[in-house]
């Protein structure tokens, strides 16, 4: 067989190409089952004993986990544990020291220039402070030893999103740089960017996260759209120039066999459009524990293995979780991520095309612009046939069906999945359909129709499935995309939508902030100022994407003298 009919994927009975993990990566699994077992279950986060780093060699270390005395069941005592701990382990996140941002200023000279309202103002610089507790550099350790943890190197400071995630995250990072690009941080942002090159230089795509463990997958593709709002606002050429030929090796990953698929229209024009394909079939070692327990009623070893592919999958599309991916939208286990053509991915690959058209006219390099320009023609055409719905007035999620070794396949009107998701919407971020008037207003009506919008925001989904990707869950980025999207068209009547979801964002926010000091990573948009919850780890805080949103929201739109920012 050879190498693309293996990397094809059959999605209904195989789990594909499995990238493996490290020596290091599996022992710390061993710590943190361990850890699950002596303390407990409750409030138990599997991610810190994955995030932890040796202080002697693995075998040695290895060697005093197994001499730990073990009781007649076999478990070990919290105090032999925790001995083990303190004396062969660092902490989660002490590879990760503090930097201070080089461009940091209290309060930058024209920041916020439309936030007339004093209370806001105070806010907003708050908000802008909060990127010097967030600012790390990788600790010189780890370009000493390398082998004793699972944090990456990486050349440059970096923006954490908070809490648990200790790391830089791929997807966050674009609204940690619209963030800093509003509060003029702008070597901050570049130093982001430049550390994503380096994983695309390294690996071949820009993996979820800075960890050994993430190398199996990505997260949405959004490094072209951070360099263009980069060189948007700096001019910066030279930063152009080094990320295009990136840029297009990341095109190319997500343009492999495993992303792709190929679907027939019903006037039988084939078109070619992408999917989240992570390359590992074993339990998440950051979620080991958790994915090992959801596992445990499946009894066969290769369904196991595509359950634990789909999770994966899943956790590469950033929905993680969510009713969008399950079959059953009670049963975890019928995920199928592989088996869904999701419309936002489709969008930010379309926005990666057009980015890289523009980016390559700037660098003087026509006949890639030229390439990429058609490539999103194709795909504009795609997004018409396979996703519009018109009369949803929305672009809908494609289901395929279970033979996906057999392409092209044949687009059915029925493998739409016509439940509202705020991904029906993400489309109108891009400028191919934000500029085209008459889409706008069917599709801004749709949305004002579809029971999305509450008082504290776009509703993530309408079922109320207890996943944090779901109903009564709000996420900043999702709120960005689509009032960015509407407030771009030109359309008075659509800005004014767009400037009615940031203005219950901004105050939803505000609120949390006032009653609880800090920002949040999900808010509740049933309830003005109450963060989010559900999902598989507690509520985080910090919070990246929040605070880039937040000013984001602030530069565009302002806010008055007399608006009351309080709920």
């Amino acid at each position: 067989m050879s190498v693309t009919e293996s990397l094809k994927a059959c999605s209904s009975n195989s789990a594909g190409l499995v990238i493996p993990t490290t020596p290091l990566v599996h022992f710390l699994e061993r710590v943190q089952e361990t850890a699950l077992s002596t303390f407990g279950e409750s409030q138990f986060d599997p991610k810190p004993y994955v995030d932890m780093s040796l202080k002697f060699d693995l075998s040695t270390s290895e060697a005093a986990f197994d001499k730990l005395p073990k009781s007649e069941n076999g478990s070990i005592s919290v105090e032999h544990l925790k001995g083990f701990m303190e004396k062969y382990l660092e902490g989660a996140g002490d590879d990760m020291v503090y930097v201070e941002p080089v461009d940091f200023e209290p309060e930058p000279e024209g920041f916020l220039p439309k936030v007339e309202n004093a209370e806001v103002r105070a806010w907003a610089l708050e908000v802008h402070a909060l990127w010097k507790n967030l600012s790390r550099k990788v600790s010189d350790e780890v370009l000493k030893r390398p082998e004793l943890h699972t944090l990456l190197p990486l050349p440059k400071p970096v923006v954490i999103p908070g809490s648990r995630f200790r790391e830089v995250n791929y997807w966050d990072s674009y609204w940690i740089i619209r963030g800093l690009l509003a509060s003029k941080m702008y070597e901050t942002a570049k130093a982001i960017v430049t550390n994503l090159i380096h994983l695309i230089e390294e690996y071949g795509h820009v993996l979820n996260g800075a960890r050994s463990y993430y190398t199996n997958r990505s997260q949405p593709p959004l490094l072209s759209a951070m360099i263009h709002e980069i060189y948007h606002q700096t001019g910066d050429v030279q930063l152009v120039k080094k990320s295009l030929p990136s840029l297009v090796q990341e095109h190319h990953f997500w343009s492999s066999e495993i992303h792709k698929v190929t679907i027939q229209d019903a006037q039988s024009y084939n078109h070619t459009l992408n999917r989240y394909y992570a390359m590992w079939n074993q339990p998440r070692p950051e979620s080991s524990t958790i994915d090992k327990q959801f596992a445990s009623k499946i009894t066969n070893i290769s369904e196991k293995q595509k359950f634990y592919h789909e999770v994966a999958s899943t956790a590469e599309s950033g929905w993680d979780f969510s009713t969008r991916w399950m079959r059953n939208h009670s049963d975890l286990t019928t995920l199928a991520t592989t088996s869904v053509l999701p419309v936002d991915l489709n969008a930010f690959i379309l926005r990666m095309e057009l980015d890289i058209a523009f980016l390559a006219k700037v660098t003087g390099d026509e006949s890639t612009a030229e390439h990429f320009l058609k490539a999103s023609q194709a795909r504009v055409k795609a997004f018409k046939s396979i996703f519009w719905n018109s009369e949803m007035g929305q672009w809908l999620d494609y289901w395929l069906n279970d033979s996906a070794c057999q392409e092209p396949q044949n687009w059915e009107a029925c493998n739409q999945n016509q439940n509202v998701y705020a991904s029906n919407f993400i489309p109108l971020w891009i400028e191919s359909f934000y500029s085209d008037t008459a889409l706008v207003k069917k599709v801004m009506k749709s949305f004002q129709s579809s029971g999305l919008l509450f008082p504290a925001g776009i509703a993530t989904s309408l079922a109320n499935s207890g996943q944090q990707w779901d109903f009564p869950n709000g996420w900043a980025p999702l709120q960005h995309m689509i009032a960015e999207g509407l407030a771009r068209s030109g359309s008075k009547e659509a800005r004014s939508v767009a400037e009615d979801i940031a203005v219950r964002w901004l105050r939803t926010n505000y609120v949390a902030y006032k009653k609880t000091g800090t920002m949040h990573e999900k808010y509740d948009v049933e309830k003005c100022g109450e963060f989010g919850g559900g999902g598989e780890y507690a509520p985080q805080t910090g919070f990246g994407w929040s605070n880039g949103v937040v000013l984001a929201f602030l530069e565009e739109f302002g806010w008055p003298h007399d608006r009351k920012i309080h709920c």
